[in-house]
């Protein structure tokens, strides 16, 4: 296997990860902001009133992209099978 070969897997690996990661990563942070940002105005400051919403938010996006992101990953796995000969050699 070259260098460029496994190189370019290992970027294809990682930009995935990222792609697929993102959605539930920006939902936490929306609801963390406007968790954060509720407490602030009402002064009320309770750790799960923080957790809860975050947790929520990112358990929903997750469902709600669960089927995109199984299309990607199995995407990808299927690339890395149909060039396993030529990441053999």
């Amino acid at each position: 296997m070259s260098e460029a070969l496994a190189v370019g897997i290992l970027r294809q690996a990682i930009e995935l990860a990222m792609l697929v990661s993102m959605p539930m990563l920006l939902a936490g942070l929306v609801a963390g902001v406007a968790t954060s940002a509720f407490q602030t105005i009402t002064s009320i400051h309770d750790n799960v009133l923080g957790f809860i919403p975050r947790a929520v938010a990112i358990f929903v996006v997750f469902a709600l992209t669960f089927p995109w992101m199984l299309r990607l990953m199995t995407g990808f796995a299927t690339q890395i099978i149909r060039r396993l000969p030529e990441v053999i050699r």
